[in-house]
């Protein structure tokens, strides 16, 4: 009986130490994990900037892909997730204090070597349904099964998508269809 209750004891000391653990894990995570947290950095702040005016948040489809999404493991991949975001973290924080003058070049450079292409497929998936397209189709299906060496990454094409220099956001606009040209209702 008195083992019943030392473990008893023990679970519930247990519980209540690993909640607010897990808790606080779980908030730091997701407050650390915005763009505007990271361009709370200086060094972080034009590459912010950039984001802000590319396709992957002014697009057609009113679609964000934000910095996790291209540059950290798909979070139900839970332990690499957390893993790559508290190495990503420390090494921004440490390189923060330690370097004089950061080279965004070479960063890119080796963000863009680090990149595979499963981070593009997590929202890019459906990549050979372009009828009107038959290049690009091809062009994807020669990446996506490629042959024994001929591998290619997505941004061996695709490098200059997100992180260009601008000093401006320049907002695209969009004509609003007419109800009978999206098909759902007829005239």
């Amino acid at each position: 009986m008195k083992k019943y209750v030392i473990a008893a004891i023990l679970v519930g000391v247990g519980v209540v130490i690993a909640f607010p653990l897990l808790s606080m894990t779980y908030y730091t995570m997701v407050r650390t994990s915005t763009p505007d947290f990271c361009a709370t950095c200086h060094e972080i702040k034009p590459a912010v900037r950039e984001w802000r005016a590319s396709t992957h948040v002014n697009n057609p489809q009113g679609f964000v892909a934000d910095c996790m999404d291209c540059h950290l493991p798909a979070p139900h991949k839970t332990f690499d997730f957390f893993f790559a975001k508290t190495l990503h973290g420390a090494k921004d924080v440490v390189m923060h204090f330690i370097i004089d003058e950061y080279d965004r070049q070479k960063n890119r450079e080796a963000a863009y070597a680090s990149f595979d292409n499963a981070q593009c497929q997590k929202c890019h998936r459906n990549l050979l349904d372009m009828p009107d397209k038959r290049g690009a189709m091809l062009a994807h299906r020669s990446v996506l099964y490629a042959r024994p060496g001929y591998e290619r990454k997505c941004v061996d094409c695709h490098w200059d998508l997100v992180h260009n220099p601008s000093e401006t956001v320049q907002f695209k606009q969009y004509r609003k269809l007419p109800y009978h040209a999206k098909g759902l209702r007829k005239l």
